[in-house]
């Protein structure tokens, strides 16, 4: 059979260099005789499989992104190593979603041209070698990261209308290489079997918007209110986390509430510090080597002012937007210190913001003399209580005694039957979906979520109606004036008549100009 029209034997024989390493002409190919065996078009298919594989680990990538912080300091923690390993992530699954998809269009084009599969052996080596690294991410996700998955169903609110007009645009795309194959191939059978099973597939996309639910698909009279935004330690994108100046830069933020860690020193000081330890934010393994290992309550206070709790953001990098910062905000950060709770309810009274906490650790054995030393800063300060926020549930009942005033927030759902009614609740993202969180609206429950950092997360829980989100991002959410995208029902009906009728005239205009 001669080439297809456009198909010259240089370029065919490029292809054939590039998939099979086969550095002959394609007419000599001919002569040889060489046919696409059914060898060959399993591994076309495995390399099929492969790509999809690659493809949908490539957009898992990019939705635990929101949330990739916290493993880098779950490895630190464990290796005491800090490395941004998202930019490692990335890189390699740019390489294997390249390498797959360069070969798969090789193929497909070789298809075109009339020429046979014949792919080397050491792309087949590299192939298997992909999935199995894109199995054992997956398998590794699953097992020391499994809320991710829920992450994954919440992204396809943001991304499944547009996630289907790409694949039904893949799909219809490949009707021409397989037109191509059906009309060169003898076997009856497998003709059958392709035309059915793309057919089904088609007929699926077809209908699949059926199934897709999305907040964003409503009138803009019906957007809730954008979501107030509570600074996670601060804005520890652009200054160390739990300083007075990520406070400050917070509020430059226009957050309404900072978010912080309480531990209580040695000698019965209160102080701001998320990790058990002092060696990932404080300069702890210079000034007391010996000691650096212990609990960040076994220090006493003195011991504590002498730590530098700034370097560190400085050095290591904990987000990429630290590159960024002026000369001023740098000498700032290297003079930030450890900051005690009194000190930080009084930079939130001058500033007018709320501060929530947590106090930690849960299951230290003093832990009710932290709660007692807590309580009576907070008394001593001149803050006015409805601006504390209290999250911890150890010694909840005396709290309520001890400081009526302070607002009270649950780190659980609400229950059935429950006898006093929630008015904050404080949850991962993850853990409501948007008609728990319509619900919570519509009972005047207050429902903050963490950790949001991406514009698209925010995007599903501000047409959720979320109240608030606890975020490190708070200089990338401020500049938000409306969801990444929005769309009437009508339209978003209106979309999909439009591709899905394209897209059955191209496959019907592809399989007759190829007969």
């Amino acid at each position: 059979m001669a080439d297809p029209p456009g198909c010259c034997h240089s370029c065919a024989t490029c292809l054939l260099c590039l998939y099979s390493c086969r550095w002959i002409t394609a007419k000599k190919e001919k002569r040889k005789g060489l046919r696409t065996t059914k060898c060959d078009c399993s591994w076309f298919l495995f390399l099929f499989c492969v790509f999809l594989f690659t493809l949908v680990w490539l957009y898992f990538a990019i939705i635990i992104l929101n949330d990739f912080h916290n493993f880098n300091e779950f490895i630190f923690k464990q290796r005491k190593l800090w490395v941004d390993w998202s930019l490692l992530l990335l890189i390699a699954t740019t390489v294997l979603i390249t390498y797959s998809a360069v070969l798969l269009v090789l193929a497909l084009c070789l298809q075109l041209c009339g020429q046979p599969l014949k792919l080397h052996w050491l792309h087949k080596t590299l192939l298997i070698l992909t999935a199995l690294v894109v199995a054992a991410a997956f398998t590794g996700l699953g097992i020391k990261w499994a809320e991710e998955w829920q992450s994954a169903r919440i992204s396809l609110q943001a991304t499944g209308p547009f996630l289907h007009i790409g694949i039904v645009g893949g799909m219809t795309l490949l009707a021409w290489p397989l037109a191509s194959f059906i009309y060169r191939t003898r076997n009856t059978g497998l003709k059958v079997f392709l035309l059915l099973v793309y057919c089904a597939v088609m007929i699926m996309l077809y209908l699949a918007p059926l199934g897709i639910t999305s907040p964003c698909i409503m009138e803009e009279n019906q957007l809730p209110p954008k979501p107030a935004l509570v600074g996670h330690r601060g804005a520890p994108m652009l200054a160390p986390e739990n300083t007075l100046m990520s406070l400050h830069k917070a509020v430059d933020c226009n957050v309404q509430v900072f978010e912080t860690d309480v531990m209580v020193s040695a000698d019965g000081v209160p102080f701001l510090m998320h990790d058990e330890e002092l060696t990932r934010t404080t300069n702890v393994q210079a000034v007391f080597p010996e000691r650096a290992a212990l609990n960040s309550t076994a220090f006493n206070w003195t011991d504590l002012q002498q730590l530098d709790a700034g370097s560190w953001f400085l050095e290591r990098r904990p987000f990429p937007t630290v590159q960024s910062l002026s000369a001023g905000d740098r000498y700032q950060a290297a003079k930030q210190r450890i900051p005690s709770l009194e000190q930080a309810l009084e930079a939130a009274k001058q500033s007018n913001i709320s501060i929530m906490f947590d106090l930690r650790p849960e299951n230290h054995s003093d832990y009710q003399s932290f709660v007692n030393a807590t309580l009576e800063v907070i008394l001593q300060s001149s803050i006015p209580l409805q601006q504390v926020l209290w999250l911890p549930d150890g010694f909840r009942e005396q709290v309520k005694q001890q400081v009526p005033g302070v607002q009270q927030v649950y780190g659980r759902k609400r229950l059935q039957n429950e006898k006093e009614p929630l008015l904050h609740v404080n949850l991962p993202y993850q853990d409501m979906s948007s008609e728990e969180i319509r619900q919570y609206r519509q009972d005047n429950i207050s429902v903050n979520l963490y950790v949001v950092n991406q514009p698209w997360l925010f995007s599903v829980l501000w047409c959720s109606g979320v109240s608030s989100v606890t975020t490190n991002a708070c200089q990338v959410l401020k500049e938000m004036k409306h969801p990444i995208w929005l769309l009437p029902s009508s339209t978003y009906l209106m979309i999909w008549i439009v591709v899905d009728s394209a897209s059955f005239l191209v496959i019907l205009w592809a399989f007759l100009l190829l007969k």
